[in-house]
């Protein structure tokens, strides 16, 4: 499969072909089959998130037995990992700057 350039802004879960605005965060090359695994990867952490928000209101459950929170947190290092992977070197030089994959995934 041909690959094509997206433009990608985590906080909006957004992927697109098309820069506009502030949506160019990350820039990668990717086939369609790449993009829809990155899409899953976003909304699963857009999900974890939602959960995570809801849970934050039960103040009996505690933060650090919080399973949404957990998956989020893996789901955005899965999501970084695929950056760095299809990402240009200025989205790689961005990922590694923030450490969030650490020493073993690069």
């Amino acid at each position: 499969m041909e690959k094509k350039k997206y433009y990608v802004e985590i906080g909006s879960g957004e992927i697109s072909q098309e820069k506009y605005q502030n949506n160019d965060s990350f820039t990668i090359h990717a086939t369609a089959d790449e993009v829809a695994i990155l899409r899953a990867k976003l909304t699963n952490m857009h999900d974890s998130s939602q959960q995570s928000f809801w849970r934050a209101h039960v103040p009996i459950v505690p933060y650090h037995n919080d399973r949404a929170n957990d998956d989020y947190d893996s789901e955005m290092v899965e999501v970084y990992q695929m950056l760095y992977e299809l990402g240009d070197d200025t989205a790689k030089s961005h990922i590694e700057s923030i450490g969030i994959l650490g020493e073993n995934h690069i």
